[in-house]
């Protein structure tokens, strides 16, 4: 079994288009242990934002494919940590990913997402969800995962 668990997919044969993820994972929670990932926004310990350029007039252009490279490398970072380096993103069994302007920044979240997994068999399950806003406006694109890895 793969490090998240089974993937479920309704109709193997008829799923297309660019989108990687699973529709459900199955894992057996008794030979499991599972982590729970906060929300995470492209900003780090230090405080730098990723993937934010400040313009003169006091506005920020949001790059989300850089944000979401780096939101998921910090990801990985808490489940190694988390998991005493015993997982990693690809035990990760369900995301929700919040964003801020579906129709101009879905494309390049999801480019960076399929980097990643490489097909839907082996991808977590997510939902993908609009938002007004996000906890600061620097903010573009916050990931929030649960993984799982054997005990």
């Amino acid at each position: 079994m793969p490090p998240n668990g089974q993937s479920f997919l309704l109709d193997p044969e008829k799923v297309a288009g660019p989108t990687r993820y699973s529709h459900a994972r199955v894992v057996n929670p008794s030979t499991y242990h599972t982590i729970y990932v906060s929300g995470i926004a492209a900003i780090g310990p230090d405080g730098k934002y990723d993937g934010v350029t400040e313009n003169a007039d006091g506005t920020f252009t949001i790059n989300v494919a850089e944000q979401t490279a780096a939101i998921l490398r910090r990801v990985d970072s808490i489940i190694k940590g988390a998991s005493d380096g015993k997982a990693n993103l690809y035990n990760i069994v369900d995301a929700v990913v919040y964003i801020l302007d579906m129709k101009t920044q879905y494309a390049d979240m999801n480019a960076e997402w399929n980097k990643i997994w490489a097909d839907r068999a082996s991808a977590p399950s997510r939902a993908t969800v609009g938002v007004k806003e996000l906890p600061d406006p620097r903010f573009g694109v916050e990931i929030k995962a649960t993984a799982v890895f054997e005990a």
